[in-house]
C-alpha cells in the first residue's frame, strides 16, 4: 500500500466520522416525529391505508408479534408484487428493446432478492430487465427492503431506551418515514451528483455503434442513476448493468466511486448514533461504531496489501511486483481502490462491485467472504447493521456475566436465559443456511455443474454464493453460473432464511428487552462505553467467525493460498 492508499482510507474515516453525528441527529428528530415537513405528507399516506396515525402522529404503537406479521405482510405482498412484474415484463410498458418476461425461478430468485435486501443478480441487467421492472420493481424494492431493516433497527433501539414498555413502535410510521423522510431524499440528492458526473437517467432506446474496426456494438443507458443512488445508499448493491460499479456508465469516475462508497456507510454508521441519543448516552453509540470501524480497517488493511502485492506466478514470469495485482480489477482506480470498494461493500452488505472477487489472491478474496461470515456488523446494511451487532451485545455480556459470576445487563435492562436463546438462535441462522447449502451444492450433479473452477477455487465459488446469499450482501465471487434452477431456488431460500428468519427473533427479543424495568447502573455493572468493551465485542464476533467457518475458508481460499505459492493455480 501506497502513501496515497493511506490517505484515501482516512479521508473516507474522516468524512463517516465526521457526517455520523450530523446525520444520526436528524434521523433520531425524523424518527421521533420531530421533522415538521413530513407530516402534511405522511398523514394522508396512513389515512390511505387505513393506518391509525395516533394523537401525536406517531401512529398506534404495535405489540412485537403485530410489529413482526405486520412487517412479514407487507414483504409478502411486494414480493408478489415483484414476481408478477418479472412474468409479465414482456406485457408491461417502459420495454424499448422487447425484452422478454422472465423465467419463473429465475423471477423468483430476483423477487427473494431484492425483497429482501440482498440484490443477488442471477441475470445480465441491461439484457434482462426492462426500463420498467428495474424502476416500478427493483428500484422501489431497494427503497423499502432498505426502510425495512431500518425500522427493525428502530425495534432494537427503543428496547434498550424504553422503561417497562409493552410496544416497540409502529412498523408503517417507521416504514413512511424511513422512506418518505431519509430515503427518498438522500436517494434524490445522490442522483443529482451522479448525473453530474456522467451517469445516464433518460428512456432513450439502446444506441447501436459502428466501432473503428467496423463492428456493431449495443451501448445501454436508461434511468440509471436514479437506481444506482439507493442501491449504494439503501445498501442494495443490485446494479443496472451486469458489470455493476465497474460499468463506466455506473460509475463514471474516480470521485462517483469515492461517493459511491460513503454513501454506503452513511446510514449504517449514522444509525449508532441515532441509538445512543435515544438511549441519552452518546458513548453507546460510540463504541458500537468504534467496534465496527476496528474490525473494517483491520480488513481494508490485510485485503489491500494483498492486493497492492505481487502474484507470485507473474513475478517468476518477471512481472514488477509494484504493479500489484491487477487481474480483475477496475484498472481506473487501481488494486488498492478496488479492494477497499470491495471491503466496504461487503462490511455493508451492499454487494455492489467494481472489481471481480474471484480475480483477487486467495487471502485477499477471502477478505469479502469473511466480512458477509461474521453476522452482517461491520456497520451492515441499512438497519441489519445495528440489530446485527445488537445480537453479539447480548451474546457477550451474557457470556461475560457468566464468566464473572453476574447477572448480565446492558443499559439496565437485564439479560436473561429468553434474551440470550432468541440472540443465539438469530447469530446461528445464517451459518447453518451457508454451511448447509455449500454441502448440498458440492455434492450434487446440479450444484458442481455451476462451478467454473475445480479444486478450492471452486470450493470458493460455491461458499461464497450462499455466504452472501445467507447475508443478504448480494455480491458475487464470479465464476459461478447461478442462472440455474438448482441455485434460483436454492439460494432464494437461503436469502428468505438470512431475512426473515433472522429478523423475527430479532424482534421477539425487543420485545422482552422493551418490557423490563431498566435499573440504575451501579459500582458493579460492566461499562460498555469503553476500550474494554470495544476488544471485548471485537473479539467475540471474530472468535464465533472463526470456530464457525475456518473448517470452510482453510478448504477454500487458505489451501489456495498455499498451492498459488507452489506455481498450481485452478
Amino acid at each position: 500500500m501506497t502513501q496515497n492508499d493511506y490517505l484515501q482510507l482516512g479521508v473516507f474515516l474522516v468524512l463517516i466520522l465526521a457526517a455520523t453525528p450530523l446525520l444520526g441527529l436528524y434521523m433520531t428528530r425524523l424518527f421521533s416525529g420531530e421533522i415538521g415537513w413530513l407530516r402534511p405528507i405522511e398523514r394522508p399516506l396512513y389515512a390511505l391505508a387505513g393506518v391509525s396515525a395516533g394523537q401525536d402522529g406517531n401512529g398506534r404503537e404495535q405489540h412485537w408479534s403485530v410489529y413482526a406479521i405486520a412487517m412479514l405482510v407487507f414483504n409478502l405482498a411486494g414480493f408478489l408484487l415483484l414476481f408478477a412484474i418479472l412474468r409479465l415484463q414482456d406485457l408491461l410498458p417502459l420495454n424499448p428493446q422487447a425484452l422478454p418476461a422472465l423465467p419463473s425461478d429465475l423471477a423468483f430468485n430476483t423477487a427473494v432478492s431484492f425483497v429482501t435486501n440482498t440484490n443477488w443478480q442471477a441475470y445480465g441487467g441491461e439484457s434482462t430487465m426492462s426500463y420498467f421492472s428495474q424502476m416500478a420493481g427493483l428500484t422501489v424494492q431497494n427503497f423499502v427492503s432498505a426502510a425495512t431493516g431500518i425500522a427493525i433497527a428502530l425495534v432494537v433501539i427503543r428496547a434498550f431506551a424504553r422503561k417497562s414498555a409493552k410496544t416497540v413502535g409502529n412498523f408503517w410510521t417507521d416504514l413512511t418515514r424511513a422512506t418518505l423522510g431519509l430515503l427518498l431524499p438522500g436517494a434524490f440528492v445522490a442522483a443529482i451528483f451522479l448525473i453530474w458526473q456522467g451517469m445516464p437517467q433518460n428512456f432513450d432506446a439502446y444506441t447501436t455503434a459502428t466501432t473503428l474496426e467496423g463492428a456493431q456494438q449495443v451501448i445501454a443507458q436508461g434511468p440509471v442513476a436514479s437506481q444506482v443512488a439507493i442501491k449504494m445508499l439503501g445498501t442494495n448493491g443490485g446494479g443496472f448493468f451486469n458489470a455493476n460499479a465497474a460499468h463506466p456508465f455506473e460509475n463514471p469516475t474516480a470521485l462517483s466511486n469515492f461517493m459511491q462508497m460513503l454513501l454506503i456507510f452513511l446510514i449504517g454508521a449514522s444509525l449508532t448514533n441515532v441509538f445512543g441519543r435515544m438511549v441519552k448516552d452518546q458513548r453507546q453509540g460510540w463504541a458500537i461504531l468504534a467496534t465496527m470501524l476496528l474490525l473494517f480497517v483491520a480488513g481494508v488493511l490485510v485485503a489491500g496489501n494483498i492486493e497492492a502485492g505481487a502474484n507470485p506466478l507473474l513475478t517468476a514470469l518477471g512481472v514488477d511486483p509494484a504493479m500489484g495485482n491487477m487481474e480483475g480489477k477496475e484498472v481506473r482506480f487501481g488494486s488498492f481502490t478496488s479492494a477497499l470498494f470491495a471491503v466496504i461493500t461487503t462490511a455493508a452488505s451492499c454487494g455492489a462491485v467494481n472489481a471481480m472477487h474471484s480475480s483477487f489472491l486467495p487471502l485477499g478474496g477471502m477478505i469479502p467472504m469473511l466480512n458477509i461470515m461474521l453476522g452482517e456488523v461491520i456497520v451492515g446494511g441499512v438497519g441489519a447493521g445495528f440489530y446485527g451487532v445488537a445480537l453479539f451485545i447480548v451474546a457477550t455480556l451474557f457470556i461475560a456475566g457468566l464468566m464473572v459470576g453476574r447477572s448480565p445487563e446492558y443499559l439496565g435492562k437485564k439479560i436473561e436465559a429468553r434474551e440470550a436463546k432468541l440472540a443465539v438462535l438469530a447469530i446461528l441462522i445464517s451459518p447453518m443456511a451457508i454451511l448447509v447449502g455449500t454441502a448440498i451444492a458440492l455434492v450434487t450433479e446440479p450444484g458442481l455443474a455451476g462451478l467454473l473452477s475445480a479444486g478450492p477455487h471452486g470450493l470458493s465459488e460455491a461458499l461464497y454464493g450462499f455466504t452472501s446469499a445467507a447475508g443478504n450482501n448480494g455480491s458475487a465471487f464470479a465464476g459461478l453460473t447461478a442462472n440455474s434452477v438448482f441455485y434460483n431456488t436454492a439460494l432464494g431460500i437461503v436469502m428468505l432464511l438470512g431475512r426473515f428468519a433472522m429478523i423475527v427473533p430479532v424482534i421477539a427479543m425487543a420485545g422482552g428487552l422493551a418490557a423490563k424495568k431498566a435499573t440504575p447502573a451501579s459500582a458493579g455493572s460492566f461499562p460498555t462505553h469503553g476500550p474494554m468493551f470495544v476488544l471485548l465485542l471485537a473479539g467475540m464476533i471474530l472468535v464465533v467467525g472463526g470456530l464457525t467457518f475456518f473448517p470452510a475458508l482453510a478448504l477454500g481460499p487458505v489451501v489456495e493460498h498455499l498451492l498459488l505459492a507452489a506455481g498450481q493455480t485452478f
